[in-house]
């Protein structure tokens, strides 16, 4: 019998799943293996946080044996969030990965910082945007419309909470994600940020657009 992909909620035993597609994605889309000495900084800031502190806005990509191959979560209320990931979060994993004493003089160093520091998801600029996401799908799923499910899965779940819109941060370098969120109605915001990175967000009023 064919199995079919589905897009489910998160389930607690997806956690290694989800952190093995984070970990696979996280280099401007690419394999971050090569470039981390310990790779699992970067789930334990951008995905283990968000099932942790609010697991009924993570969603993933079923492969239909029951794998999670995608994935999309955030928060609906990004003060808030930061302010749990202080507090409830951060304790659970600053002892493994230590804030840098001076300037990042590593990629891990410069990840172990941003852990450190969630205050830095509040900006008065995206007051208006008071969510926001992640989304990586596996390569091999890529480009076949189930980033795009996912997405409308997300939104759907924003608007059923009264959310009114919600941004994401993404590299500059990842240019199929910079097209696959215009394609997804997003637009860029005007917010103070690294020349590295641009914020872009989109209202969550119409989730099936486009």
């Amino acid at each position: 019998m064919i199995s079919t992909p589905t897009i489910r909620p998160y389930r607690a035993g997806d956690r290694d799943a989800l952190d093995d597609i984070c970990i696979r994605t996280a280099h401007n889309g690419l394999d971050s293996r090569p470039v981390y000495a310990d790779p699992s900084i970067l789930p334990a800031t951008f995905a283990a946080p968000y099932v942790h502190l609010e697991p009924d806005l993570a969603f993933v990509l079923d492969d239909g044996t029951g794998s999670a191959v995608g994935y999309i979560l955030g928060t609906a209320d990004t003060p808030r969030f930061a302010e749990e990931f202080r507090t409830s979060w951060l304790p659970l994993v600053a002892a493994r990965y230590p804030e840098p004493s001076g300037e990042p003089a590593t990629p891990d160093e410069a990840i172990a910082r941003l852990l450190h520091h969630p205050e830095r998801m509040v900006l008065p600029e995206l007051a208006g945007h008071p969510a926001h996401l992640h989304i990586d799908l596996l390569p091999e799923w890529q480009g076949r419309g189930f980033g795009r499910e996912l997405m409308r899965t997300f939104l759907r779940a924003l608007r059923d909470r009264g959310v009114p819109a919600v941004h994401l941060v993404m590299s500059n370098a990842n240019k199929p994600a910079r097209a696959f969120y215009d394609r997804m109605g997003f637009e860029v915001l005007d917010v103070p940020m690294d020349s590295s990175v641009t914020c872009l967000g989109r209202s969550t009023a119409d989730p099936e657009r486009p």
